[in-house]
This record gives structure tokens, C-alpha cells and sequence, in this order.
């Protein structure tokens, strides 16, 4: 049990901290930063529960003020902002991811590239662009035009996440969670 808060707690750090790499912000006004890699690697080494939580523990930190994503926001005001759904949407794409991790039998990097890919991209526009659409006001095809800017830098981030995941089952395979 405490292993398990240990690792989540961990997690949540490495989402806040990819926030300090300096984002790029859209003209739609959602910024490109590296937390969404915090995301699926929560999922590929956490597997699905842990991956989850890990997740929400860090949104509930924003919600309460901590200014934790990229460029320093927090509070609910980001909970009404074009990032909304993306937002909401991760700790579904955390738990996606590790379940995709630990249904396969497939090899650690490839299986976490896979399970990123679906996670950590398709869930997360699925969640994202309505949200995008909704705040502002824009219909979803107008809103996936939008989020494909933030496809090669996501596919760069699962390719990433494939790799970090595949070296730690290498050197540490008792620290991949996702294939305990």
C-alpha cells in the first residue's frame, strides 16, 4: 500500500515538473507541453489504477490552486479554458494506456508505444477537441483542425514514453507496475 502512494505521488511530481518545460501556445490558446509524456508513461509504468490516480492526484493539486501545468496555471479557471477537455481527459488516457499495457504480451517498448498511441493520443483528442469545440465555439471538425497541430509533437511523445518504458523494464523490470 504505501509503495503504491509512493509511486503515485512520484508520478504526479514528474507530471508537474514536465510543466516547467517552456510551452508553445496555439492561436486557439491551447498551449503544446510536455505533461501530456508525464501522461502516458503514468499509464505505461503505473499500469491502468495507479497510472489513473497518479493523474488525479495532480488535477486535484491544479484545482486547488497549485500552479502546476505549463506556464504556471492552476485553480478551476483552467477548468474553463479551451484545454478543458484535454484536462479531463487524462486520467482516462492514463488508465487506457495501462490497461493496453498490461493486456499484451507484446515487447515493454513496443507495447508502450502502442498503448501511448491510444492512450495518450486517442483518448486524449476524443476528449480534448469537443472540449476545444465547446469553449470556443467552434464545430468539431473546426476544432480537430485545430488539435492536429499537436500531432507530431504527441507522436514524438509516444515514441518517448515507448522508450523510457522499455529501459526501465530493462534495468528495473520490478519497477514496471504494468506488467506485474
Amino acid at each position: 500500500m504505501e509503495r503504491n502512494v509512493t509511486h503515485v505521488a512520484l508520478f504526479a511530481a514528474l507530471i508537474a515538473v514536465l510543466g516547467l518545460v517552456p510551452r508553445i501556445d496555439l492561436a486557439a490558446g491551447v498551449p503544446i507541453t510536455a505533461q501530456s509524456l508525464g501522461i502516458m508513461l503514468c499509464g505505461t509504468v503505473l499500469g491502468a489504477k495507479r497510472g489513473a490516480l497518479a493523474v488525479l492526484l495532480f488535477l486535484v493539486l491544479v484545482a486547488a490552486g497549485l500552479p502546476l501545468l505549463s506556464g504556471g496555471r492552476g485553480g478551476l479557471g483552467v477548468f474553463a479554458s479551451p484545454s478543458v477537455g484535454f484536462l479531463v481527459g487524462f486520467p482516462v488516457a492514463a488508465f487506457v494506456a495501462g490497461r493496453v499495457m498490461e493486456r499484451t504480451t507484446l515487447a515493454p517498448g513496443i507495447a508502450a508505444g502502442a498503448a501511448a498511441v491510444i492512450g495518450g493520443i486517442g483518448v486524449l483528442y476524443l476528449f480534448g477537441i469537443p472540449g476545444m469545440a465547446v469553449m470556443l465555439d467552434k464545430t468539431l471538425p473546426e476544432a480537430a483542425r485545430i488539435a492536429i497541430a499537436f500531432l507530431p509533437g504527441d507522436i514524438i511523445k509516444a515514441g518517448v514514453a515507448g522508450v523510457v518504458t522499455a529501459a526501465l523494464a530493462r534495468m528495473r523490470p520490478g519497477a514496471l507496475l504494468s506488467r506485474a
